[in-house]
């Protein structure tokens, strides 16, 4: 669903299509430069505290950049989908189900399982770019041996 708040709608859809761009580029494991293109240079992202950041993270546009690689190197595939967008003015939210197959262990998960997340995202757009996000993760909680099901099927 899609949703604007304001009589601006054309500003707001274009917002909501950069948005969820964004989202399907990190999805599609683009590289930290292909991901660059949809920020702002003075980008803030901020990731409020959750199951794989128990104190938050706030990164710059070069801290972005470093994350995009990490990710692409400790998750063997990731989606992102967008199940709600809202947009007002220069704001926008999305509503995300997000799930990841390690590649690497990481904490106590062995390569190959599967983390899932609902994602609240609140994303500022300034010009064509997103200058700000701030990112309400909620993991599922699943047994570090348990055999996750295929979130492909």
């Amino acid at each position: 669903m899609v949703v604007f708040m304001s009589h601006d709608r054309d500003r707001e859809a274009r917002n909501i299509d950069l948005a969820v761009r964004y989202h399907q580029a990190v999805s599609g494991g683009a590289s930290a430069e292909e991901i660059t293109r949809f920020l702002a240079p003075g980008m803030i992202h901020e990731e409020l505290p959750n199951l794989l950041f128990p104190e938050g993270a706030v990164r710059d546009l070069d801290a972005m950049r470093e994350a995009a690689e990490r990710g692409r190197e400790a998750m063997a595939e990731q989606r992102f989908e967008v199940r709600n967008a809202v947009a007002a003015g220069d704001q926008v939210a999305l509503e995300v189900e997000w799930w990841g197959r390690l590649a690497v262990p990481y904490g106590p998960y062995p390569a190959g399982h599967v983390l899932r997340a609902r994602i609240a995202a609140f994303l500022r757009v300034e010009h064509g770019r997103i200058v700000a996000q701030r990112n309400y993760d909620c993991y599922e909680t699943t047994a570090p041996d348990s055999a996750a099901p295929d979130p492909t099927h």
